[in-house]
C-alpha cells in the first residue's frame, strides 16, 4: 500500500505553496522614482544642453587661450587661480541655474500633469500609496537632479581640462593649467555647494509640488502671485522690504549659510575670495533657517499629500 501510495502522490504532485508578495518586495518607491525619469527626461537632458552649450563656447574661444594664459601668470599667484578658475566656474553655475529651472518646472507639473492628462486614475488603481507618490516626486530635485548636475558639471570641466592642455600644449603652458588649477579640491566644493543649496531650498520645492496638487489651472501664477502680493503688500503699507528679502535669501541663501565669505580690504587690491573655497558645515547645520525651512517644506509635503488624494482629474 505505501508503495502504491508514493505512486499516487507522484503522479498528483501537491502545488506548491503560494508566497504572499509582501509591498516591499516590490519596491514602490524606487519604481515611481523610475516612472519619474522615464516620463520626464528633461531631468538629465536639459543639464546635457547646457554642458554642449558651454563646452562649444569655450572651444570657440580655445585659440585665445595662449594669450590669457600667458597675462594671468604674469599676476601674483592669488589672481592667476582665480583667473583660471573662472570658465570652470562660469560652466558649474550655468549647469547648475539650468538644472534649478527644471526644478521648478518639474515641481509644478509633477502632481498637476497626473490630473490634467487623467493618468491619476491608472496611477492611483496601483499598490502605492500618496505619500510614496509624493515623495518620489520630492525626491527628483533634491537627489537624483542634483547628482546628475554634479556628474554633467565634473564631465564638463574634465572635458573643458582636455581642450585647454591641447589648446596651449604649442605654446608650453599646457601643464600650467594642471598645476594651478585644484580640479580635486573644486570637485568636492560643488558637491558640497550642491548638497547644501538643496537642503537650503527644500521649502521653495515643496511649495511648488503643493501648488502643484492643488491647483486646477496657471500653476506657476499660483506659486509666484501669493508671494508677490505680499511683498507689495508690505511695501505699500510699511515701506519696507523684509519678506521680500527673506523670498531671495530662501533661493540664494545657501552658499552664504554653508561658507565662509572672506573679503579683503579695499587698499590691498586683492580680489575677493571666492565663497566656494570655505567650507562651514557646522555653520549651515547649525542654522536655524535651515531646520525651520525643513520643517514648512513637510507641511507642506504633507498638504501636497492631502491634495493629492482628494483632488481627482481636471
Amino acid at each position: 500500500m505505501s508503495t502504491e501510495a508514493n505512486v499516487l502522490s507522484d503522479l498528483n504532485p501537491q502545488p506548491a505553496p503560494i508566497v504572499p508578495v509582501t509591498l516591499s518586495a516590490t519596491r514602490p518607491f524606487y519604481w515611481s522614482v523610475r516612472r519619474e525619469l522615464w516620463e520626464n527626461r528633461s531631468i538629465y537632458l536639459a543639464p546635457l544642453v547646457a554642458a554642449v552649450v558651454v563646452l562649444f563656447g569655450f572651444t570657440l574661444t580655445a585659440f585665445r587661450l595662449p594669450k590669457l594664459r600667458a597675462n594671468a601668470l604674469a599676476l601674483e599667484s592669488v589672481r592667476q587661480r582665480a583667473a583660471i578658475e573662472v570658465p570652470y566656474d562660469i560652466a558649474a553655475m550655468m549647469i547648475m541655474f539650468t538644472a534649478f529651472i527644471v526644478g521648478i518646472f518639474y515641481c509644478l507639473d509633477a502632481l498637476h500633469g497626473e490630473r490634467r492628462d487623467r493618468s491619476i486614475l491608472f496611477w492611483k488603481s496601483l499598490p502605492v500609496s500618496d505619500l510614496t507618490s509624493v515623495l518620489s516626486k520630492v525626491f527628483v530635485p533634491m537627489v537624483i537632479l542634483p547628482v546628475i548636475t554634479f556628474v554633467v558639471i565634473i564631465a564638463t570641466q574634465f572635458i573643458m581640462l582636455m581642450i585647454s592642455t591641447a589648446a596651449l600644449l604649442p605654446s608650453g603652458l599646457a601643464g600650467t593649467t594642471w598645476q594651478l588649477l585644484p580640479w580635486p579640491r573644486l570637485s568636492v566644493i560643488l558637491f558640497y555647494g550642491l548638497a547644501t543649496s538643496v537642503l537650503w531650498e527644500a521649502p521653495v520645492y515643496a511649495w511648488l509640488l503643493l501648488v502643484s496638487s492643488w491647483a486646477k489651472r496657471a500653476t506657476f501664477l499660483w506659486a509666484v502671485l501669493p508671494w508677490l502680493a505680499i511683498s507689495a503688500i508690505e511695501k505699500l503699507a510699511f515701506d519696507t522690504n523684509f519678506f521680500a528679502h527673506m523670498l531671495v535669501n530662501r533661493v540664494t541663501g545657501g552658499f552664504e549659510q554653508g561658507f565662509v565669505v572672506v573679503r579683503y580690504p579695499k587698499d590691498t587690491h586683492a580680489p575677493v575670495v571666492d565663497r566656494l573655497t570655505e567650507l562651514d558645515p557646522l555653520k549651515f547645520l547649525s542654522s536655524p533657517g535651515l531646520w525651520v525651512g525643513l520643517v514648512i517644506a513637510a507641511v507642506f509635503l504633507f498638504g501636497a499629500t492631502r491634495f493629492r488624494r482628494c483632488r481627482g482629474p481636471l
